[in-house]
């Protein structure tokens, strides 16, 4: 299993992954024109160098309050403006990267401005700015190359228009790993998608000789005669842009024909549940849960996936800058870190141990990592500093490591506010299949996912704090395995595959769930 998602997805997977998120020396590294260092004032100065320091490191919060505060003592400065601007992108605050932006020509302002236009939707204006961007024989920006020929042939539309019903439930099927794998329908074909937070955009199969193009997708059961209502939600005009999926389809057991990346999932209000054998698209703002754990997620250059966490319960402990990629599916080692995250983590390099068919990487144990409220202890994980510096050249930032859809899988996950909140209930012990690992995935189905409700409403009871958010789950305990017992066979992609739905005219063969 190392030797797969190893070869054909951390190194394939990654590298792909972050050159479409674009060139970080040419347009993020260049300098911007303005006044001399002598002319700016040294409390700007200070409050601009903190910032600085704050969004390499990941701590947009921070970020933010230093920018801000740049900007009250030089709000020309250019320097300032496009640092506040790029923490905007990354909260998902279009309007103000916009404005900061405004009337500056640099090749950073542009590539910000193209994507506050293509990201909140703007397809007219963000075809006209990243083709100017692209003009420039000093750029190398692969995202905006592709998303500039998008935009120019999808003028006019609107992205991510949903339709059809209110809320529809997707029975994610196993195929032997964790992967996060979705039946839906292209176009009306029925099809495989892969939760891939790792990528921006939505990405077609290319292996066949599919190209970039607007789609049109849709979720759910399709009723099996005319008196039943038809639940399935549709998402139109969705941009994806085209790569070869045959070696993540050979690491995932299954025939994967789209990659539902992060622009994707935030218009679809989702759910996403392993475990359970869930995925929800709704077409409202989901519910919040009544216990769950609250993260805010931040998308670096408006796509990069970013959590903060710690590797210590210790209010003082150091946080740590987490990319997310669901599409990394190794369930023997569900998070990557490198040299700088285990050295926070408290781990020695001697006591990791070289990984068998590996290519060289190590792996070990965290002691402890925290995500919100949850404390997961004795979490396993690969040691590899490569991996992780593809992602920092392409985003520009420092980050800790890297965590896969092996982690994320222990939770039922919902993505709410566009997606700049992220709600972790934790699965009851009785839903895990037994495994050796503390944090594998079962390896086959196990018993049938309950069915969903018939009409989902938000809670109208449970433990809610004074201002209506979720509650903050009990003491966390360590993940211990169960004994060791046979898991059922894993699925075979014929059995995931979903068959294209019958006729309206058919008879009915049954209640179908919603």
């Amino acid at each position: 299993m190392f030797r797969s998602v190893l070869g054909s997805v951390l190194a394939s997977r990654l590298s792909r992954s972050a050159a479409v998120l674009g060139s970080s020396v040419i347009i993020w590294g260049c300098a911007a024109g303005g006044p001399s260092e002598a002319e700016w004032p040294p409390v700007s100065k200070r409050w601009f160098d903190r910032g600085d320091a704050s969004f390499r490191q990941g701590d947009l919060e921070d970020a933010e309050i230093a920018s801000e505060n740049a900007l009250r003592v030089t709000p020309d400065r250019e320097e300032v403006r496009l640092l506040a601007a790029r923490v905007a992108l990354a909260r998902l605050e279009y309007a103000r990267a916009l404005q900061l932006t405004q009337g500056l020509e640099s090749n950073e302002a542009r590539s910000l401005r193209g994507r506050a236009y293509w990201y909140s939707g703007d397809v007219d204006h963000a075809a006209d700015e990243l083709e100017k961007l692209v003009a420039d024989p000093e750029v190398r920006d692969p995202w905006a190359v592709e998303i500039a020929k998008l935009a120019r042939r999808g003028v006019g539309r609107k992205p991510f228009e949903l339709s059809g019903g209110q809320v529809a439930v997707v029975e994610m099927p196993r195929t032997g790993s964790a992967a996060m794998i979705v039946p839906l329908e292209i176009d009306g074909e029925p099809g495989l998608g892969l939760i891939a937070t790792g990528t921006p955009e939505a990405v077609l199969d290319s292996s066949g000789g599919g190209q970039a193009k607007w789609v049109s997708l849709r979720f759910g059961e399709a009723p099996l005669s005319s008196a039943e209502t038809d639940r399935r939600v549709g998402v139109r005009d969705v941009p994806a842009l085209a790569q070869d999926l045959s070696g993540i389809s050979r690491a995932v057991n299954a025939p994967i024909k789209i990659l539902l990346g992060v622009n994707l999932l935030r218009h679809m209000h989702p759910t996403f549940d392993l475990i359970g054998g869930q995925f929800v698209v709704r077409r409202y703002e989901a519910p919040p849960p009544p216990v769950a754990t609250t993260l805010k997620v931040n998308y670096v250059r408006g796509g990069g996936m970013l959590l903060r966490g710690a590797f210590s319960s210790e209010a003082t402990a150091a946080q740590a800058s987490l990319l997310v990629d669901t599409s990394i599916v190794s369930q023997g080692a569900p998070t990557l870190l490198d040299s700088g995250g285990w050295k926070k983590a408290g781990v020695a390099p001697s006591s990791l141990r070289v990984v068998p068919n590996g290519g060289g990487m190590k792996s070990g144990t965290v002691p402890l990592l925290k995500l919100g409220a949850f404390e997961l202890a004795s979490v396993p994980a690969l040691s590899g500093d490569e991996p992780v510096k593809v992602w920092e050249d392409r985003l520009g930032i420092e980050l800790d490591g890297l965590v896969g859809s092996g982690l994320l899988a222990y939770f039922r996950i919902t993505l709410a506010d566009a997606g700049r909140t992220m709600w972790l209930e934790e699965m009851p012990r009785d839903a895990f299949v037994p495994s050796t690992s503390a944090l594998a995935i079962p390896e086959g189905p196990d018993e049938a996912p309950e069915e969903a409700p018939d009409e989902e409403v938000a809670p109208s009871s449970g433990k809610t704090d004074k201002s209506g958010k979720p509650s903050k789950p009990g003491p966390a305990k360590a993940i211990a395995p169960a004994p060791p017992a046979k898991p059922p066979g894993a699925a075979t992609p014929a059995a995931v595959l979903p068959a294209k739905p019958p006729p309206a005219s058919a008879p009915a063969k049954g209640t179908t769930k919603p």
